[in-house]
């Protein structure tokens, strides 16, 4: 029992030492229970819609208040007006809009002449959460725009909605791949680039490099472009059999590879590098394996990775606008899934560099030798 308990001791001595280790046993089950509890099942709100009246009568102007009042209301959607649908339905495509609603020129005409006058909704399936959630709404909408003024259910209602698709069937295993291609990323750079970091400085194997006339930034360059070897062999990978199992059409389009590469590449050097400045001055080797879960819970769910960040309360569309996740996510989900070029994407790419840049500056600042 002595020696047994000699072992307890130390271990429980070592536990005590190490504060950040306690507080992460203590609250991770919190953040996971408050975060998972906002990222799923929340109702979808303040989705952008554009709205093209091709028609212009007293008809197709009431339906135009009528969608801006319930715009204002219920917050489902904000709507956006447009003159052309061409516009409309390429800001679509380029994921500036979740869905266009367009007023067919003909509109006010087969209204006042009870000719079943139909509205169109243009929507972005790519996320069936959130077509769905608009469909549902704007069907409403029409529904209560064509319903009768007197109390009379035999009156029949005088609009319908039609719904166009722009992209064929999305099933959820595709939408769920460009987060898994990103958390693979970010399970490698954890694994690869911060643990093995942490515990290297802990066993004393950079003394030897502490020893040598490299500089600062040169050592972290090495590590970082090591970190993000590693990682981006770990996402194209993913991408690959991800893609084949998923059923992503086109899948070895050269094109959309050297895209999904450009992007896979400058995520693995955004995650490395906060990882890196996050690390940087850290000892305990136990640390980086208990920030593990926590980084998983406030960077990937954020993310819009599974579920539509519109339905997320303010403060995590607070932390998703900072998360480089959901720059790296969404712009896997526009060539994966929309099989856009890099127009879509160019703030993406901006901020995913830009990013790397600040925090690689601040690891390399923050970067001291032991000797």
């Amino acid at each position: 029992m002595q020696r047994m308990w000699a072992i307890i001791e130390r271990e429980l001595r070592r536990f005590r030492r190490s504060p950040a280790l306690i507080i992460m046993s203590l609250i991770m089950p919190i953040v996971q229970l408050v975060v998972l509890g906002y990222a799923f099942g929340g109702q979808v709100k303040h989705l952008k819609v554009g709205l093209v009246d091709q028609d212009h009568g007293v008809p197709a102007v009431r339906l135009h208040e009528l969608a801006n009042a319930v715009g204002a209301n219920a917050n489902t959607f904000d709507t956006i007006s447009y003159s052309d649908l061409g516009d409309a339905v390429t800001d679509l495509r380029d994921g500036r809009l979740n869905g266009v609603v367009s007023i067919p020129p003909d509109f006010s005409r087969r209204e006042l002449a009870k000719e079943d006058p139909h509205v169109a909704l243009i929507e972005d399936n790519t996320d069936a959460f959130v077509s769905a959630s608009l469909g549902a709404t704007v069907d409403g909408l029409v529904s209560a725009y064509g319903a009768p003024t007197i109390d009379d259910k035999r009156i029949p209602q005088t609009a319908s909605l039609d719904v166009v698709e722009v992209y064929p069937y999305v099933p959820y295993i595709q939408y769920l791949l460009p987060g898994s291609i990103v958390m693979s990323i970010f399970m490698m750079v954890m694994i690869g680039g911060g643990i093995i970091f942490v515990d290297d400085k802990a066993r004393g194997l950079h003394e030897g490099y502490l020893v040598t006339p490299i500089t600062r930034l040169e050592l972290i360059l090495g590590f970082n472009l090591s970190g993000a070897i590693k990682a981006v062999i770990a996402g194209t990978v993913l991408m690959t059999i991800g893609s084949v199992i998923a059923g992503v059409p086109n899948a070895f389009d050269p094109v959309r590879l050297a895209r999904l590469f450009v992007v896979i590449v400058i995520t693995a050097f955004a995650l490395v590098s906060m990882m890196f400045l996050l690390m940087v001055r850290v000892s305990d080797p136990l640390i980086p394996r208990a920030t593990f879960g926590v980084l998983n819970t406030f960077l990937y769910f954020p993310s819009g990775a599974v579920y539509p960040q519109q339905a997320f309360p303010g403060w995590m569309r607070a932390i998703a606008k900072v998360d480089p996740f959901t720059y790296a996510v969404h712009a896997l989900k526009n060539l994966l899934l929309k099989n856009t070029g890099f127009d879509a994407i160019a703030w993406d790419l901006l901020y995913l560099v830009v990013f790397s840049i600040i925090t690689m500056t601040a690891a390399t600042l923050l970067f001291r030798r032991t000797l």
